[in-house]
């Protein structure tokens, strides 16, 4: 039996469950999941290994209309995964009410002239009888198609998925990773990243879309405690009040919250240091995005 290996994108609506789909799919924490769309703001890969096949999963940021700036930064991400993967996975999460929008992320997998497949997220939601009705829809592009809930039955998605995702991908004399390897992210970004989820699940309010996070320094010589000093960018004073909170309350259980995530992540005794800065228009700075990662090709 040949090896498979390659790259399938997850493509689909801002909070469509592509986070979750990813994280359960490799078993791992690959990419930060929250309620509220649009949180995955750069491609994350989570690799999938065994002895038949190697599958790299591209996470990629939510469907968006891009302008300027960061939201400039995410279309070209989400264009990107669609161009450079091998295959592709539509990602159509139940609790969107728009039927139409569902079959346009379809629609766009198709065009692509990629092998693809459909999973349906959500099958939780309390209308199961959409989940028929999007199934017959689907019909007609002739792709297989799963409906699962990778948040509540994570282990029926990896046996619903992850064999019909293996014939998307092509034939490979040997893995593209090494197989022990479950993310290409660094503890670096994934730092970042842990610490900007904590954000987004503590604050309530719409801030979050304004916020990012840098890590500063990441310092392992101590082998007993990591020790990572960030800090957290927001885009207004009232913002950084709130981050904050009363008598610094906000900001420690924040804190409180993303030391538990990174000390599983490092598997040792984690110091974490958060500061709130105010960089006003940080989204809209070149110069602020390059630092964060987040680089817009600029036009010829």
């Amino acid at each position: 039996m040949s090896y498979h290996a390659g790259f399938i994108g997850l493509i689909g609506l801002p909070n469509a469950g592509k986070s979750t789909l990813a994280n359960a799919l490799v078993k791992e924490k690959v990419s930060i999941v929250t309620a509220k769309p649009q949180t995955t703001r750069q491609r994350v890969l989570g690799i999938v290994s065994d002895e038949e096949a190697q599958i790299l999963f591209v996470d990629a940021p939510g469907q968006v209309k891009a302008t300027s700036g960061l939201n400039q930064f995410l279309g070209e991400e989400y264009r990107a995964v669609i161009g450079e993967s091998d295959a592709l996975m539509a990602v159509l999460n139940m609790d969107h009410k728009n039927l139409d929008d569902l079959l346009a992320i379809a629609q766009t997998c198709a065009d692509s002239g990629k092998p693809w497949m459909a999973v349906i997220t959500k099958t939780d939601h309390p209308e199961p009888q959409r989940v028929a009705i999007l199934r017959q829809h689907l019909e007609g592009f002739k792709v297989p198609v799963v409906a699962t809930s990778a948040l509540k039955a994570p282990d029926q998605a990896r046996e619903l998925i992850l064999p019909l995702a293996k014939n998307l991908v092509p034939e490979s004399p040997a893995p593209l990773f090494d197989p022990e390897t479950f993310t290409t992210q660094n503890l670096r970004e994934m730092a970042a990243e842990i610490v900007r989820e904590k954000c987004f699940e503590y604050l309530h309010q719409e801030i979050p879309y304004g916020l990012a996070v840098k890590v500063k320094k990441f310092d392992e010589e101590d082998r007993r405690t990591t020790k990572i000093y960030a800090d957290i960018m927001v885009t207004k004073d009232g913002h950084k009040a709130i981050v904050v909170g009363k008598g610094g309350s906000s900001l420690k259980r924040i804190g409180s919250l993303a030391r538990q995530d990174l000390e599983k992540l490092v598997g040792r005794k984690v110091f974490l240091e958060l500061h709130v800065i105010v960089r006003k228009n940080w989204a809209r700075n070149p110069q602020i995005l390059q630092e964060l990662g987040y680089v817009v090709p600029q036009p010829n």
